[in-house]
């Protein structure tokens, strides 16, 4: 790759992709709950549907990371290592960027429109959105403390929901998508741990201003809060779907969780970027049992 075509490639954070795997948990929630609309068409047609899923929501999410660039590039200066990014150095054009912005939006919702129903279609509309509603000002979620990392999290449920409208139009339980959404926000607020723990104040107030409004205590103590909604909704689904089996997964759940919330006061660059984690054989293997568990409490409900 030659020229400037590398950094526009960086800004586009695709290293980011695995982010948009979580329409897989959607595609198979929806594929358990409602078996009978799975099978109504050919199994290799629902796959092609989720890799279109797939490909349509990275396109939305790759989009809303250049307007994440562009707003950003400000106090990404402040930043220890995204002072380094090509916008910030002004190697390339924030112009350019918003055409690439509109090409992706464009391709994105004509896809949606043309394979999936309206259902989907709005669950990308809400997922553009958010990102516009979290580094746009006057707005700017981004800067207000505790809103920043919930809305942030709001990405988790959305993508999940393009999965599950794969399958069907229909809603899934709120209790589902709010421990969804609260699993996130625990990943979420546990980067801004690390943020708050590894910057110095400067940089930390510089970079991102709910920053400066946070403390350890506080973050912490938010984390505790959304693993606990978590458990909570969590149950209740299971309780709500008659699935009792996927409460013995809670024990192995609150362990992983413990695992974060320790790597995120301990290392900035896991909690910085969660899918980073996958990376540590340890942090794999469990991640792999556990999906083992939630198959055997699903196929012994």
């Amino acid at each position: 790759m030659h020229g400037k075509t590398k950094y526009y490639f960086e800004s586009l954070r695709l290293e980011r992709w695995p982010r948009s795997l979580a329409i897989i948990p959607g595609f198979v929630a929806a594929a358990v709950m409602e078996p009978s609309l799975l099978t109504s068409r050919p199994f290799h047609i629902s796959i092609l549907l989720l890799v279109l899923s797939f490909f349509l929501t990275l396109l939305i999410s790759t989009s809303n990371y250049i307007i994440n660039e562009i707003a950003d590039a400000p106090s990404d200066a402040h930043h220890p290592a995204k002072k380094d990014r090509p916008l910030v150095k002004k190697i390339i054009s924030a112009k350019i960027l918003m055409v690439l912005w509109l090409i992706m939006v464009i391709i994105a919702f004509a896809g949606g429109k043309i394979f999936f129903n309206d259902n989907f279609l709005l669950s990308l509309a809400a997922l553009l959105l958010a990102g516009l509603l979290y580094n746009i000002p006057p707005v700017r979620v981004k800067d207000i403390p505790f809103l920043d990392s919930t809305l942030e999290s709001a990405n988790n449920p959305i993508r999940f929901l393009t999965g599950w409208f794969i399958i069907t139009s229909t809603f899934p339980p709120a209790s589902l998508l709010i421990s969804w959404w609260s699993f996130g926000n625990f990943l979420m607020v546990g980067k801004r741990v690390a943020e708050k723990k590894f910057l110095s104040p400067e940089e930390s107030a510089g970079y991102r201003l709910s920053l400066k409004k946070y403390s350890i205590k506080s973050l912490i103590a938010f984390m505790i809060l959304n693993s606990i909604i978590f458990i909570l909704t969590f149950s209740l689904f299971a309780v709500e779907a008659e699935m009792y089996t996927l409460l013995i997964s809670i024990p192995f759940i609150l362990f992983y969780l413990g695992m974060f919330m320790k790597k995120s006061v301990q290392d900035i660059d896991g909690a910085e970027e969660p899918e980073k984690l996958l990376k540590d054989p340890y942090f794999a293997f469990y991640t792999v049992f556990l999906i083992i568990i939630f198959a055997l409490a699903y196929l012994f409900k």
